[in-house]
């Protein structure tokens, strides 16, 4: 049964039920908001950046000219004031005092449980805040450097002031400068690993998941490539880890931003889901074929797979995708196995792209067109055939001798019992025709079908969609989705 989780931006987020006060509450945002989202089917609520940072940084690290580039360009009126620094750049797991207390978090959860919905927050396992006190009272945590590596790199390698007496080494991935407002996680060092591991079980008692950032950073092999050393503890820290979190919480959820190709091996380590970027990229630049051919992954690798169109780190799906494509795009993402990511914003339509640092956000109208779209599907997502039944990609053939345009027509089928959902997607800029064959299992003679995006009712003879296949004839980026039975 497919899942959906919501993200949110916490810390601006939580303004808009500020009423009468300067600094809201999670504790103070009101019930009927969740139930709101728990009736539109989300399972899983993911507050983003409640964890305690380090305002020391934001001076420092905040200000640079990328940064504010990516400021004027999200808020056209931003003042320092705005600028709240990196929800990544964590201290220690302790929840911000401005968003409440641990009594606080302990409360949210147990109102969001009550309603059927699960938490979710963050761990971030490759770094802490280049201020956390954690340097301090716990240096051996992180990389060091020497005196050598500091004066020829000063990007990655600094003397925190928080503890002068050491060189230690800003958090990075291969692929990209250090990310200054960060210091690195020594997982070369097992005195480091079994203190995240003890870190990850004690921040576990005050949710139900961990969206683990870049969890790709801490394998054995990607971090020994990252820094150049020789590394092998003999063990995966997330196999360990994660095991010791669902030793004492079996339920608990792991879900990683990952990427790289490395999604299946951290599935094989623990995590329950991983990012489905190179679906997000092949909706966003590629045709049918590509796409169809990325839903032939193994099941359980798909019923793992996170799909989004958004998120914080990524453009606003309104923006990426014309209007067309995007509804094409949503009812793909959507209606296929595993986790449905849903960006706070998104289904309004939202268009501008926040940066992380930035503690307010801009005020736009709502886009009529894809919020009551979004509706639409979200009530076809209810129904028994995706929330119970057994899900199978199927294919299209030419519908005339010599027309390839079937080939962008992408088709699955979901089934419970006798009831049937086919959805189809015409994912190209042109008309498309095709054929679906399906099994015949029907005991009448005459399909009923009725599209439940249209509401329109097809009758279909029997002996044609068995035999030759359902003729399926699509616009650009337009799509059918059939409800039907068997019996």
């Amino acid at each position: 049964m497919p899942k959906m989780i919501y993200e949110i931006n916490t810390r601006v987020w939580v303004k808009r039920f500020a009423g009468k006060s300067k600094s809201p509450k999670l504790i103070s945002v009101p019930l009927a908001y969740w139930k709101k989202l728990k009736s539109m089917g989300v399972n899983y609520i993911w507050l983003m950046g409640i964890w305690k940072t380090c305002e020391s940084t934001i001076g420092k690290y905040c200000f640079e000219d990328g940064l504010i580039k990516e400021y004027k360009e999200a808020l056209s009126d931003w003042e320092s004031q705005d600028v709240i620094g990196s929800p990544y750049a964590i201290d220690k797991y302790e929840i911000n005092p401005k968003l409440g207390s641990r009594a606080d978090l302990v409360k949210l959860k147990q109102r969001l449980n009550k309603i059927g919905l699960k938490l979710i927050l963050d761990f971030v396992p490759n770094h802490f805040s280049a201020d956390s006190s954690l340097i301090k009272s716990n240096p051996e945590l992180f990389f060091n450097g020497d005196e050598i590596q500091l004066a020829n790199d000063g990007v990655t390698y600094f003397k925190p002031e928080v503890n002068l007496s050491v060189i230690l080494a800003h958090g990075r991935d291969p692929y990209f400068p250090a990310w200054q407002d960060t210091v690195q996680v020594n997982y070369s060092s097992e005195h480091a690993k079994n203190k995240m591991i003890e870190i990850l079980r004690n921040a576990a008692k005050f949710c139900d998941g961990f969206r683990c950032d870049m969890a790709m950073l801490p394998l054995n092999e990607v971090f020994a490539n990252t820094w150049n050393i020789q590394h092998d503890s003999g063990y995966e820290f997330w196999e360990k880890a994660i095991c010791g979190v669902k030793g004492k919480y079996p339920d608990f959820i792991f879900i990683a931003e990952a990427y790289w190709d490395l999604e299946w091996k951290l599935q094989q380590l623990g995590f329950d889901f991983t990012y489905d970027k190179k679906l997000y990229d092949r909706l966003l630049h590629q045709n049918a074929p590509g796409i169809f051919e990325h839903l032939k992954a193994d099941e359980n690798y798909k019923n793992k797979s996170v799909r989004f169109l958004e998120n914080h780190d990524e453009s606003r799906s309104a923006n990426s995708f014309d209007e067309h494509k995007l509804k094409a795009a949503a009812i793909i993402f959507s209606t296929i196995p595993g986790l449905t990511f849903i960006h706070d914003g998104q289904l309004e339509g939202k268009k501008i792209k926040l940066p992380v640092q930035l503690g307010r956000e801009a005020i736009e109208s709502e886009n009529t067109f894809i919020s009551r779209f979004y509706d639409q599907l979200f009530g076809i997502l209810k129904n028994n055939c995706i929330q119970k039944g057994a899900w199978k990609l199927l294919n299209s053939s030419e519908a005339y001798p010599g027309d390839s345009s079937h080939s962008s027509i992408l088709a699955w089928l979901w089934i419970y019992e006798s009831q049937n959902m086919l959805i189809a997607v015409n994912y190209s800029d042109s008309t498309a025709t095709c054929r679906i064959k399906l099994e015949d299992d029907f005991e009448h003679p005459e399909v009923h079908l009725k599209d439940l995006l249209t509401d329109e009712m097809y009758i279909r003879l029997r002996s044609e969609i068995t035999s030759q296949g359902l003729f399926v004839k699509l616009p650009l980026y337009s799509s059918h989705i059939f409800l039907f039975r068997t019996d």
